[in-house]
């Protein structure tokens, strides 16, 4: 699929947003919306970024149990995504997450950025990381089809 697509790490507080370049070959940090009080003003604050960046897909982070099971967490991202698809017209898929929140904030760690700067930016790099995860298996299946 050609175009931008948009990752996403949904949170209580806070929704990571990455995206990809138009050949959806890598991932950029984009922003992070703090979660309003409605799921529609969410999916509304979403909308607009599909708009403005010409977005044909959206990916969001399914954070499974490390069991694989679909703990509380993860039916609250269900159903967020279930806002959305009422609202966008755009595909939405969603994908395991395990571990993303874990590896971007080591990531930040390791280039020692400060703690409070850290808090703003790792749900930026986990929705990166969650995206830049889809691309490489959509290459990856593209590869193995050829």
């Amino acid at each position: 699929m050609e175009g931008r697509i948009l990752g996403l790490d949904v949170g209580e507080r806070r929704v990571g947003v990455a995206l990809s370049d138009a050949l959806g070959l890598t991932a950029g940090r984009l922003t992070v919306l703090n979660r309003q009080a409605t799921a529609a003003s969410d999916a509304e604050a979403i909308r607009q970024l599909v708009e403005q960046h010409n977005v044909q897909m959206i990916v969001v982070g399914l954070p499974l149990t490390m069991r694989g099971d679909r703990g509380p967490q993860a039916r609250k991202v269900e159903a967020f995504v279930q806002t959305l698809r009422q609202r966008l017209v755009v595909p939405i898929r969603m994908i395991d997450e395990r571990l993303t929140t874990v590896q971007s904030q080591r990531a930040l760690r390791e280039i020692r950025l400060p703690h409070r700067s850290r808090k703003q930016v790792v749900d930026q790099v986990a929705a990166q990381l969650i995206l830049q995860q889809f691309l490489e298996r959509q290459r990856q299946e593209k590869g193995s089809q050829t």
